[in-house]
């Protein structure tokens, strides 16, 4: 059984059912029907035409259920109109489906949990390992975004592009891209590598949409992609990013990523992936730590900056500034920004200990650690308080 070509059928199919009337819960329910009887039929018996086969099996599986539903018998219509088996449609529905999943009326946990269910084509037992909670509670996630998405009378025309690169709500390119980026950060864990899947769910993307920001959000990713393989020791502590092997780096994600990125820059109309991905693309393409282009990394943020507005930024900013203009301008610029910022403890502890105040950085560096969100930088920050201490005692 190939779950690859399943898992890339899995948008198109359910796509082809939305478009033809069933609603989002009901189609998502009868592709997934469709799914296990694939896994059950193709090893003895493949399909010439896969595709077809699966928008078969999962529409006879939407006209039962609705046969059997005393309160959809309005779409009796449907069932006495079946299509004949045979070749699926060509038309593409997978860009829909991404809009639909990008509802405004979902929560982020949410939206990601049905990206990586109607259109990523994983289990809820996939998605539940991955991110490390209950599969009951992935479960309730998924059917209560279904329920919102078909509750919320989104219909195929509404979330049909109307121009090239112009789309109706129920989502936008926004939404669609943040959730793609949630998606990527998750990283890996169980048996499904959410880093890849987000690569590959932006590719399907980027060739169905053509949008700058798409295109930054792809090149984003492979530009931190290349870098995955040194981001961690073998005992899986943390590696910073001056200490990583760049050796090791993939230099055919980094020259991927730099190609789609300046395609996009040259359209000029900069948007905060396009900017994201540019600070990306100098790291990469720094030789060594010490050659980093940070006065140019700089004037990125400070565009990033201007289009975001966040404090988050302005904070990778001023370590930036620091690297530029010495660990005393990255203070100043820390100065205008709230201490209860996640990781300002840490980065102002690595300015601290630029500029020399070792007994400063360390205390910062410990209380960082106490408020570190995972373990491994948690260990990695408690490490830097400890090696402080013991160069303050010698």
């Amino acid at each position: 059984m190939n779950e690859a070509l399943l898992r890339s059928l899995t948008p198109s199919v359910l796509g082809i059912l939305v478009r033809r009337g069933a609603d989002f819960a009901a189609a998502e329910d009868a592709v997934q029907d469709a799914l296990v009887e694939a896994v059950r039929v193709w090893p003895a018996d493949p399909p010439q035409d896969p595709k077809g086969w699966l928008v078969t099996v999962a529409w006879r599986r939407f006209l039962d259920a609705t046969r059997a539903d005393a309160a959809r018998r309005r779409r009796e219509d449907l069932v006495n109109e079946e299509p004949a088996p045979g070749p699926a449609p060509a038309a593409d529905d997978t860009l829909q489906l991404y809009f639909l999943c990008a509802h405004p009326s979902l929560t982020p946990s949410s939206a990601v949990a049905l990206t990586l269910r109607a259109i990523g084509g994983l289990t809820t037992r996939q998605i539940a390992q991955a991110y490390l909670v209950p599969e009951a509670t992935i479960a309730q996630r998924i059917s209560r975004a279904k329920r919102t998405v078909s509750g919320n009378g989104v219909s195929p025309a509404r979330a049909k592009p109307r121009a090239r690169g112009r789309f109706d709500r129920p989502g936008d390119v926004a939404t669609v891209l943040r959730v793609l980026y949630l998606v990527f950060n998750e990283g890996y864990s169980g048996d499904v590598d959410l880093a890849a899947e987000a690569i590959r769910l932006t590719r399907q993307l980027a060739a169905a949409i053509d949008h700058p920001e798409v295109a930054g959000l792809l090149a984003l990713m492979l530009l931190h992609h290349a870098r995955r393989a040194t981001r961690t020791a073998p005992d899986g502590s943390l590696v910073p990013l001056a200490e990583q092997n760049r050796g090791r780096w993939d230099t055919g994600a980094i020259a991927e990523g730099v190609e789609i990125l300046q395609a996009a820059l040259a359209r000029d109309r900069l948007g905060e992936f396009q900017a994201q991905a540019a600070i990306a693309a100098l790291h990469a393409d720094a030789p060594t730590a010490e050659e980093t282009d940070w006065v140019q990394i700089v004037e990125w943020y400070d565009e990033l900056a201007r289009l975001t507005d966040s404090p988050v930024v302005r904070l990778n900013r001023a370590v930036a500034v620091g690297e530029a203009d010495g660990p005393r301008a990255g203070l100043a610029a820390l100065a205008a920004l709230n201490d209860s910022l996640p990781r300002h403890a840490a980065v102002t502890a690595y300015l601290h200990e630029r500029d020399g105040d070792l007994a400063t950085a360390a205390r910062l560096y410990a209380e960082a650690a106490r408020k570190a969100p995972n373990l491994a930088e948690r260990d990695y920050l408690t490490r830097q308080a400890a090696r402080l201490n013991a160069r303050r005692c010698r």
